[in-house]
C-alpha cells in the first residue's frame, strides 16, 4: 500500500466548512468531490483540476503559484508550510567533524601496481598489465 505522502491527486483546492473554517481539499474526481462538499454544507468551493497527478506537497505548490488571495491563499500557504516541515523531518543530515585528513580506502593505480610487484610508475604498470587490471 502506498504511503500517504506518495498518494497522487488530480484535483485540489479549498472549501469553507459550515463552521466558517477554510480547508485545503484533495481529490481524484472533481464532480464527486463538489457533490460531497455541497452535501456537507461547505461554501466557497474552489477546486481545480491539476495539470498532472500530484502529491499533496506538489499540489499545494501549484496552488500557491496560481496566486490565490484572501483566506484561500492564507490556508494554502499554511498547509504548504506544514507539509514542508513534515517532508524535512525525513531528511538526514550528516556532519563530519575530524581534526585530521580523511584518507580514502581506495587504492591508487600506483599502489595497486606495487601490490602486483610492478613498478609504481603508472606508465610502466600499464605497459605490463594494461589499464583495466589497475
Amino acid at each position: 500500500m502506498a504511503k500517504q505522502d506518495d498518494k497522487l491527486f488530480t484535483v485540489a483546492g479549498t472549501a469553507t466548512n459550515p463552521d466558517g473554517t477554510t480547508k485545503v481539499r484533495f481529490a481524484n474526481d472533481l464532480v464527486a468531490r463538489v457533490k460531497i462538499l455541497t452535501k456537507a454544507g461547505c461554501t466557497n468551493i474552489e477546486l481545480v483540476e491539476l495539470p498532472r497527478p500530484m502529491t499533496k506537497l506538489a499540489a499545494l505548490e501549484y496552488l500557491q503559484e496560481q496566486r490565490r488571495t484572501g483566506d484561500e491563499g492564507y490556508v494554502i500557504a499554511n498547509k504548504l508550510a506544514e507539509k514542508n516541515k513534515v517532508a524535512k523531518r525525513g531528511e538526514v543530515r550528516v556532519t563530519l567533524k575530524t581534526g585530521g585528513k580523511i584518507k580514502s580506502k581506495a587504492k591508487t593505480k600506483a599502489e595497486r601496481a606495487v601490490e602486483l610487484g610492478l613498478s609504481p610508475s603508472i606508465e610502466a604498470a600499464r605497459a605490463v598489465v594494461g589499464d583495466e587490471a589497475l
